[in-house]
């Protein structure tokens, strides 16, 4: 941490943005990860998903943010409104199109054989971009949080930026070398144009 500045670094967006591969390159960086290996990896996350179970609970029970400090946990963006506003946060946002998430996640429900929603493609993506909007809204009006937003897409194309950002954004210490061989352009499924 810069400074000597304490924060938790939280990794959050929508499921099948990115987050996954992101927790695995600020872990490769130099930041533990805060994981249970619950959820185990599968064919659509052949790397892991990087999940901590207690964060789902986080309204009623937030006390597994005193095991997070000096580690990196992953959200997914509807939960950053339950985080309690007694600590500091550093969020690193993932953007991915729309369409891609969309698509990976029909490829998932569908390999799960699991049903997917009653939404259409088009009115899901009306859906979320109304909740980013909100979340987007309520992050700047957060003296605790800062927050730096991170695409997918560009990190596939090339890593370099995205990684220099990180590791100014979370103090400079960063193994950055680490961090971009864990990016696989192979693992890039539903690319849209």
């Amino acid at each position: 941490m810069a400074n000597g500045e304490k924060f938790l670094t939280i990794v959050s967006g929508l499921p099948r943005s990115g987050t996954s591969m992101m927790m695995r390159m600020l872990e490769a960086g130099g930041i533990p990860a805060l994981i249970d290996n619950i959820r185990k990896a599968d064919e659509d996350n052949p790397r892991g998903y990087y999940e901590y179970e207690p964060v789902k609970q986080t309204r009623k029970d937030p006390s597994w943010l005193k095991h997070a400090e000096g580690r990196v946990v992953k959200m997914v963006y509807r939960l950053l409104y339950d985080l309690p506003p007694d600590y500091q946060y550093r969020v690193v946002f993932m953007r991915r199109k729309l369409e891609e998430v969309i698509a990976s996640q029909n490829v998932m429900l569908a390999r799960q054989a699991k049903p997917g929603g009653s939404l259409s493609d088009d009115k899901l993506m009306a859906v979320f971009r109304t909740e980013l909007e909100s979340v987007y809204r309520w992050l700047e009006k957060q003296p605790n949080f800062r927050v730096l937003f991170v695409d997918y897409n560009e990190i596939m194309a090339d890593a370099g930026p995205a990684v220099d950002a990180l590791n100014r954004f979370l103090g400079g210490n960063l193994n950055t070398a680490a961090m971009r061989n864990v990016v696989e352009p192979e693992l890039y499924r539903q690319r849209r144009a």
